[in-house]
């Protein structure tokens, strides 16, 4: 019980639980919980759909901001089609959530997001184009999510990812894992190189 009382305060420490809503969509009507970052002042959501069972894994994508994705239709990368691919599969199986986080451009922020574009345009890959601004491979930070999932008291999940840095980074901060679902990537000759570098150097399974 103490162990269990600490980790109730340290997930406090991280997140603000502010409010939630309905999310009707084409899809299913979804909920809306919304979360502040204490140390960031960042504002993130979870996307939830149906009933958690505490017995069973719940089905979940952790999905970075991608603005000029999601919003402005770039094919640069495959964020939209992951995202959009995530909430179908929630809305099959009936319930699940979306960890969706203010950490856009692999949490170098919009501006410096537009300046690695730049450097992509003349011939640096995105891994490349982070050291050049001074970044690692990828600055994300996945605690928050594990504040998150304690507050909709999800204590395992199944994840929808092709990342497994990011399955080590969720279990080292107590949420446990039971298996990792293959999410597809599409292809287009924009983001052709985009998915080889996630490949190659930052070890995703694609």
């Amino acid at each position: 019980m103490r162990v269990k009382f600490k980790e109730n305060i340290l997930h406090k420490r991280l997140i603000e639980f502010i409010e939630n809503c309905e999310l009707p969509t084409e899809m299913a009507i979804f909920q809306l919980h919304a979360f502040k970052e204490h140390l960031t002042n960042k504002e993130h959501l979870a996307i939830t759909l149906g009933k958690f069972n505490n017995n069973e894994p719940v089905l979940s994508r952790i999905h970075s901001q991608c603005l000029t994705g999601e919003s402005l239709y770039s094919l640069r990368c495959d964020c939209r089609f992951q995202l959009t691919e995530s909430l179908k599969k929630i809305t099959l199986n009936g319930s699940g959530v979306v960890f969706y986080l203010q950490q856009e451009g692999r949490n170098i922020g919009l501006l410096n997001k537009v300046r690695a574009y730049k450097l992509q345009d003349e011939g640096l890959d995105t891994v490349e184009a982070n050291h050049n601004l001074g970044f690692t491979d990828d600055p994300r930070d996945y605690k928050i999510v594990s504040a998150m999932a304690k507050h909709l008291e999800i204590n395992c999940i199944n994840l929808m990812t092709n990342n497994p840095h990011k399955i080590k980074a969720l279990e080292e901060s107590g949420l446990t894992v039971n298996k990792r679902i293959p999410i597809k990537s599409k292809r287009t000759k924009y983001n052709r190189n985009y998915l080889k570098t996630k490949a190659k150097k930052l070890g995703h399974l694609l």
